[in-house]
C-alpha cells in the first residue's frame, strides 16, 4: 500500500485529529473541462501531483522532458525583439493511458509565449501514467516553460 493511505499525524502528537481523520486519502482536485451541449459546465476530478503512489514519467524522465521542451520552443519574434522573457508555469492532466489534456496557464508572462508553452505541451508525447496502488489514475502535473534571450 503506498504513502497516501497511511496516518498523516502520529496520535501520540495529535490524539485530538485522530477522531477527525482516521486515514488520509489521496488529495484531489477539480479541474474544468468545458462546457456540456446543455450548457452545464463540466469538471473531472484528478489526483494532485504529489499525492500518487507513482508519479506520471515522460518518455525518458524529467532531463527528456527539459530537452523536448527546449527542442521544441519557438521563441515569438515579436517578443524576441521587444526583449519580453520569464517563466510561463503550466498545469495538464496526465490521463490514465498517458495523453495529456486540459492544458492551461497558471502564470503566464505575454500572450505569444503563454501560447507557445501550450503549443508545445499540446505535442508532447504520451507518459507512463501516474498510478495509485497499482492502478492508473489521472494526475495533475504542474511544469514551467522558461522564455530567455
Amino acid at each position: 500500500m503506498c504513502k497516501h493511505r497511511r496516518l498523516l499525524f502520529p496520535a501520540l502528537l495529535f490524539p485530538s485529529l485522530v477522531a477527525a481523520v482516521p486515514e488520509a486519502a489521496a488529495q484531489t482536485c477539480r479541474i474544468h473541462c468545458g462546457r456540456a451541449d446543455n450548457g452545464r459546465t463540466v469538471y473531472k476530478e484528478v489526483y494532485e501531483y504529489d499525492f500518487v503512489c507513482e508519479k506520471p514519467v515522460f518518455p525518458g524522465g524529467n532531463s527528456s522532458l527539459v530537452r523536448f521542451i527546449n527542442d521544441h520552443r519557438r521563441y515569438p519574434s515579436e517578443a524576441y525583439r521587444r526583449g519580453i522573457q520569464g517563466r510561463v508555469t503550466c498545469s495538464f492532466v496526465v490521463n490514465a493511458d498517458g495523453t495529456v489534456s486540459n492544458i492551461c496557464v497558471l502564470k503566464g508572462v505575454e500572450q505569444s509565449l503563454d501560447q507557445e508553452a501550450l503549443r508545445i505541451f499540446a505535442s508532447m508525447p504520451a507518459w507512463k501514467p501516474g498510478k495509485i496502488d497499482g492502478i492508473p489514475v489521472p494526475v495533475r502535473v504542474i511544469w514551467p516553460v522558461p522564455f530567455r534571450k
